[in-house]
This record gives structure tokens, C-alpha cells and sequence, in this order.
């Protein structure tokens, strides 16, 4: 697995990303929040996590939610997966829902997503007058079954 180099700066008191195993895909991204976050049914808000980070060119990060709130309350990543490109260098925020029934509550420390940093390939769009055929040709959503 290759490894890279991401610089951080945290404000005082943020959690540093870990990985909570060593075969895990994600950092866990806490939240940084003065006061508890309370999220209503089908409320969303742009939790802070208190980290900056630098991310090497031809690579990106990827904030994703993390399935056991997504499972045990309905909370999930609004924009997922919300994209962090290398020339970014604000806070890292995530922007969070609850398409749960009941209120959820973001306290500080706690986590709320995850982040992968993946490689990037960059295109050059060449315009042609037909593209290949293929099996599935222009079959969209449902397309090929169940």
C-alpha cells in the first residue's frame, strides 16, 4: 500500500484523523464544536472538525460518513463523498444529516465521518464523431436487471 505525507494543523484541542484499525480505509474526522450540535429529523449542519490539512498534489480526500451512525441513527454525509482537493487549505467541515426520526446530538471529540485520500488521474477530453459499442450500449438506471 503506498503511503504519502499529509501535512495538518490543528486549532488547539482538535483530534488528529487516526485509523481505528490498521486495515482501515478511512481517518475518522471528529467533531470541533464549542457547544453540543443537535440535528432534528431532516435538519443538516456544517460541523466543524478544527483540522487543516495539505494534501499532496495528484491526490484528493474523500469525506465519507461512517456507517454505524448512518445505521443506529440515520446520520449521514450530505454531499458524499464531499471532495477535498489539494489546493484547499480552510478547515476541514462536514456537512451532516439526520434522515433518522429522532434528534441527534454532535458533542465534541465525537466522530462523525471518514476520510480516504485517493489518486487522482487527470483527462483530456478528445471529441470523436461515435464512441465503441459495447453490451449494455445506452441502457441506463436498471438497465441490466435487479
Amino acid at each position: 500500500m503506498e503511503r504519502i505525507d499529509v501535512l495538518i494543523r490543528t486549532l488547539d484541542g482538535a483530534t488528529i484523523p487516526v485509523y481505528a484499525t490498521d486495515h482501515s480505509s478511512g481517518v475518522d474526522l471528529c467533531a470541533f464544536v464549542d457547544e453540543p450540535v443537535i440535528l432534528g429529523p431532516m435538519e443538516r449542519a456544517l460541523v466543524p472538525t478544527g483540522i487543516f490539512i495539505g494534501i499532496p498534489d495528484g491526490f484528493e480526500a474523500e469525506v465519507r460518513p461512517r456507517s454505524g451512525i448512518a445505521h443506529k441513527h440515520g446520520v449521514t454525509v450530505l454531499n458524499t463523498p464531499g471532495t477535498i482537493d489539494s489546493d484547499y487549505r480552510g478547515e476541514v467541515k462536514v456537512i451532516l444529516i439526520n434522515l433518522g426520526n429522532e434528534s441527534f446530538t454532535i458533542k465534541k471529540g465525537d466522530r462523525i465521518a471518514q476520510m480516504v485520500f485517493k489518486k487522482l488521474a487527470r483527462v483530456d477530453f478528445r471529441p470523436v464523431a461515435s464512441l465503441t459499442d459495447t453490451c449494455r450500449g445506452q441502457g441506463g438506471f436498471g438497465s441490466t436487471g435487479v
